[in-house]
């Protein structure tokens, strides 16, 4: 007869949920930003803490596409657009950071985070969120590599509280 062995791991006091973690920027957002902060309706360069803090009725508009990281959504002409999760958080990253580069060890560490992987896995995540946003087609640009730095969202990005 095989006994069966069921091994929970208790969470050290210094870990915390992903509910925890969001409450704790829902905190630091409403310490650091004041009701009348203007930042709806045009454009800004966001930081990270302020777009995964925001409630679900934020929109982010670049090109013809329409961004709702509350709803882990992109939208092109009303429609969605099929992203795998990394490269929708690597487009929410970008974007929050707008027209700065972004180290490709800061963008890996904020997508895999607390997990070891090669920069191939950056490489090719970034090619498939080029290609469901069109990126050099058209007239188009939204992601540009900065070899060996690191990648630059540079189209215009607004912001707006209506879904």
């Amino acid at each position: 007869m095989s006994e069966s062995i069921t091994m929970t791991r208790q969470r050290s006091p210094h870990e915390r949920s992903s509910s925890e973690e969001a409450a704790g920027y829902q905190a630091r957002l409403e310490a650091e930003i004041p009701s009348n902060h203007g930042f709806v309706d045009r454009a800004v360069s966001l930081r990270p803490e302020r777009i995964q803090a925001s409630n679900t009725a934020t929109v982010i508009l670049f090109g013809a596409f329409r961004l709702l990281p509350g709803q882990r959504l992109l939208l092109h002409a009303d429609k969605a657009v099929p992203l795998g999760s990394r490269a929708l958080d690597i487009l929410i990253a970008l974007v929050e950071r707008s027209g700065e580069l972004m180290g490709k060890d800061e963008l890996m560490a904020r997508v895999w985070p607390n997990t070891f992987v090669e920069p191939a896995n950056l490489t090719v995540h970034v090619a498939a969120l080029r290609r469901a946003l069109g990126d050099g087609r058209n007239g188009n640009r939204f992601i540009v590599n900065i070899p060996g730095r690191g990648y630059q969202f540079v189209a215009a990005v607004t912001t707006s509280g209506n879904a």
